[in-house]
Formats: C-alpha cells, sequence, structure tokens
C-alpha cells in the first residue's frame, strides 16, 4: 500500500503497520543497492581497464541486478515495453527518479549518459563514466553546459552507441509540468541522428526523493522513433507530445490520478 495524500499521520493500525514494512523494506533495497555499485565495481576495474566492452557487461549487470533486488526485496515489479535500439542514435527520456536510469541502462546498447557533473564526484561514477563516454555539465549554467555537451560529442569522447539525454533536465514528479530544453533540439541537429523517445511511469513507485518504493508495476517503453533531419522546433514539439502522451496514459495505468 502506498502513503495516501493525507500522509502518514492519517493511516491508522494495520495500515500503519503495512507502510512501516514497506518503508523498511524500501530502506534494505536502497541500503544493498548503493553498497553493491562499488563492490561490483571492484571485482570489473580490471578488466575495465583494458576492455571497454567490461565497462557495459558491468553497468548491465548491476542495472539488471538492481531490478531484481527491487522486485523480491521492495515488491516494484519492472517492465520494458517497445523496441529497444540497437543502432546508434538519440535516446531522449521522461525522467522521474533513478529507476527510469536504471531500467534504460539495463537494456540498452552502449548507452552513454549526459548527467550533472555532482555524479562525477563518486569516483565509481567516474571511472566507469568516463570509459563509457558519459558527457558531465552543469545545470546551473544552461548555455555553457549545451555548449559543453556538443563539445564534448563532437571531440570523440563519446564512444559509438546511443546517447541518452533527458529533455527536460532532472527529474520531474508525476503531474508536475515542466519544459522541455533546447538541449535536445541541439543534439538532434548536430549529430544527425534518429531519436528515440522514452516514456514511464517509474515515478509512481520510485518517487524523486524519499526511501519509500510503493509495490505494484513500473514500465518503461520504448516508442517509435523520430528521424533525423527535422527542423529543431519540429522535431522538440513532436517528442515532447509523445512523451508526455505516452508517460500519462502509463501513469494512468499505474492508478496515479495528477
Amino acid at each position: 500500500m502506498g502513503n495516501p495524500r493525507g500522509g502518514v499521520s492519517q493511516l491508522k493500525g494495520t495500515e500503519l503497520m503495512g507502510y512501516t514494512i514497506q518503508w523498511l523494506r524500501s530502506l534494505f533495497f536502497a541500503v544493498q543497492m548503493y553498497l553493491m555499485m562499488p563492490l561490483m565495481g571492484l571485482v570489473f576495474v580490471p578488466f575495465a581497464l583494458f576492455n571497454r566492452e567490461a565497462v557495459y557487461v558491468f553497468i548491465k549487470t548491476y542495472a539488471r541486478y538492481c531490478r531484481w533486488t527491487l522486485a523480491w526485496i521492495a515488491g516494484v515489479k519492472t517492465e520494458v515495453r517497445g523496441e529497444v535500439p540497437t543502432d546508434v542514435c538519440l535516446i531522449a527520456s521522461k525522467h522521474q527518479s533513478f529507476l527510469d536510469v536504471i531500467m534504460i541502462i539495463s537494456v540498452a546498447w552502449h548507452p552513454r549518459v549526459i548527467i550533472k557533473r555532482e555524479l562525477h564526484y563518486m569516483p565509481v561514477f567516474r571511472f566507469f563514466g568516463a570509459r563509457m563516454g558519459n558527457v558531465p555539465v552543469n545545470r546551473g549554467t544552461r548555455g555553457k553546459a549545451i555548449t559543453k555537451m556538443k563539445a564534448d560529442v563532437e571531440s570523440g569522447k563519446t564512444l559509438p552507441g546511443q546517447l541518452l539525454i533527458y529533455p527536460q533536465g532532472t527529474r520531474i514528479a508525476p503531474g508536475v509540468k515542466a519544459p522541455y530544453k533546447i538541449g535536445t533540439g541541439l543534439l538532434y541537429e548536430q549529430t544527425e541522428m534518429d531519436c528515440v523517445p522514452v516514456a514511464t511511469n517509474v515515478g509512481v513507485f520510485w518517487p524523486k526523493r524519499g526511501v519509500y518504493r510503493k509495490k505494484g508495476l513500473a514500465v518503461l517503453e520504448f516508442l517509435p522513433r523520430i528521424k533525423a533531419g527535422k527542423p529543431r522546433d519540429e522535431f522538440m514539439t513532436e517528442m515532447e507530445q509523445v512523451i508526455e502522451t505516452a508517460s500519462d496514459r502509463l501513469m494512468a495505468e499505474a492508478g496515479f490520478k495528477g
């Protein structure tokens, strides 16, 4: 049972007990998930130093481990729908929590992620992120962030694969509206790649902040690709429309009422 709108203070008796047990299960999941990251990373470091394919073996193994433990510890099952791209392309995803990152990485071919710079302060993220070609940016200065993204793509730091970007720039809670930033459109123009939009409802089960994980089925869906070559404004309008429409559908399917 999830936390009702009235908050924990309105839960009584068995409801409060059920909520407390689920919170503790959620906490246990989170602790072991973050502990396993450096432990598993240490095992793969020697291989990743000499073979970049080992980097992708590590991140996929870790992501799939997270999905598995999330299901049996916290009761949150995950499902990926649609056609997962296996070629060089942009992946533009709705971003509601860390779970959508985990789910994409668990199935994508050679994902490389445009992420906030703060994550690269963590040794595991810095080493494996650099090996896979992640693009760290400072979200506080949007113009410089876009320039940095474009420069890193052009410099060859990024390896062949899918460039994962979150068009809204940050995690957006279910029911909250936020603008789609121009950076995705600029990369779409510059790279001349097809773009695969991605919708999700994971924020219903794994919130933007907090420990509690709600039991249920979290879904991430790869949508029909948008071919390269469209005018930037047309691309941005189409991308936002298909992602928001599909995400609203998935959230309604999960029982969310905005």
